[in-house]
């Protein structure tokens, strides 16, 4: 009997099992849960530009999704999920509202982009500037600023001659974003904005005067809520039928498989906490369609182990020894998981590129659960179990659910 082979299979499952039991509560607390789950509505919007002849571009249709998510954050919505679709479509996921109505009208309300004089006037508006004028540059210290072009060069001459030495604010609705002061008398139609800006603040800046040029009118194309009861219940019910569906697997798996069955019911195991892993270092968010794909990837997982231990049997049945079937097993039946894997993945990844929403979602959890269950259920299983047999502890067929008889002589 190797000692140190089996102190080694007894540790690793000790410390798996106290990485997964310390581990697991901050993960499940920390995932992020979509509106089916928890409740709350999700709107697609159709964007047009509002004035004739203009049209809706890529850039344009970026800064309106920036906006309904700046939008959304301000109504102390929790970690919206603001989507373009296409050329002309946005898809809003706000999860857990209580007020639908109320954050519907805010969201859908066209950005109001307004200079200011002290008095409070709107002297000029986002319309009174051409279509993508501000432009990100950099002063002579490398300090950034914007660069703005208007419309209208007299009406700009106007504001400046009579704002000189005073600030002009850039207004978003109501939230001042910067106040500059009018240096000189513009009459070129042109002007800088500078200041003690970051990049980041001098970017957001030029994308909303950008946005406040180019504003853009959003339809409600389609509409769906779920009740917070609704979600809970999806949840509880969800929850629910995947324990007990996980405990059916490894009381099948053990008294089907015996030793191998204990290996795969710790190797699932695993490979569920990796899921919650993955699942919470990707910030994604779970779903019903996500935790379909991912009950789905455990019935994969067990499908490799019953595969694996199916073709160790086999050998074993021929004649040979507990070590040579491990070995031959594995390898078999390693093609024949790789085989199945890679079309699932294939598949996931046509529904990832083709599909939007939940859909990606769905594809996307697909193909981490398949990379995930090789990981755990083909490499890690194919560890533990080297670790028994070679130990010796494990050298008999009996071991693997093969009894004497089914044994053919060499």
């Amino acid at each position: 009997m190797d000692i140190k082979r089996i102190v080694a299979f007894f540790a690793s499952i000790a410390i798996v099992f106290a990485v997964v039991l310390w581990t697991s509560p901050h993960l499940v607390s920390n995932i992020k849960l979509g509106l089916d789950l928890k409740g709350g509505f999700e709107i697609l919007y159709i964007a047009e530009p509002i004035e004739p002849g203009q049209q809706v571009t890529k850039e344009s249709l970026l800064e309106t999704a920036r906006s309904i998510e700046d939008r959304a954050n301000a109504q102390k919505v929790s970690e919206p999920e603001v989507t373009t679709e296409g050329r002309d479509r946005i898809r809003v996921r706000l999860a857990g509202i209580e007020n639908e109505t109320e954050v519907r009208e805010i969201l859908k309300k066209p950005a109001e982009l307004s200079f200011r004089g002290p008095d409070g006037t709107k002297e000029m508006v986002g319309s009174d500037f051409e279509v993508g004028a501000a432009q990100l540059g950099f002063d002579e210290t490398n300090r950034p600023l914007v660069n703005i072009k208007v419309k209208d060069p007299e009406k700009f001459r106007q504001v400046t001659q009579k704002l000189v030495g005073q600030p002009l604010a850039i207004y978003l609705d109501e939230v001042e974003l910067s106040a500059p002061i009018v240096q000189q008398v513009l009459t070129g139609g042109t002007a800088t904005i500078s200041g003690n800006y970051t990049y980041d603040e001098a970017k957001k800046i030029a994308d909303t005067i950008n946005l406040g040029a180019l504003p853009l009118k959003l339809t409600e194309k389609y509409t769906q809520s779920v009740g917070a009861s609704l979600g809970q219940l999806s949840l509880e019910q969800t929850v629910k039928a995947s324990i007990i569906a996980s405990i059916l697997i490894v009381l099948f798996m053990i008294v089907y498989y015996r030793v191998p069955g204990i290996v795969a019911s710790i190797t699932i195991v695993t490979f569920i906490w990796l899921m919650l892993v993955v699942t919470y270092l990707m910030n994604a968010t779970l779903t019903l369609p996500g935790i379909a794909a991912f009950v789905l990837g455990v019935g994969m997982a067990v499908d490799a182990n019953i595969i694996t231990y199916e073709r160790i049997r086999e050998e074993l049945r021929s004649g040979k020894s507990v070590l040579s079937s491990l070995k031959s097993g594995s390898r078999h039946s390693f093609r024949t998981i790789l085989d199945a894997n890679v079309t699932t993945i294939l598949a996931g990844a046509v529904l990832y590129f083709l599909g939007t929403g939940a859909i990606q979602g769905f594809a996307l959890t697909l193909i981490f659960t398949i990379l995930v269950s090789i990981l755990t259920n083909v490499f890690f299983s194919r560890w533990l179990l080297t670790l028994l047999v070679r130990s010796n502890i494990v050298k008999k067929p009996a071991y693997f659910g093969v009894k004497e008889s089914e044994i053919n002589a060499l």
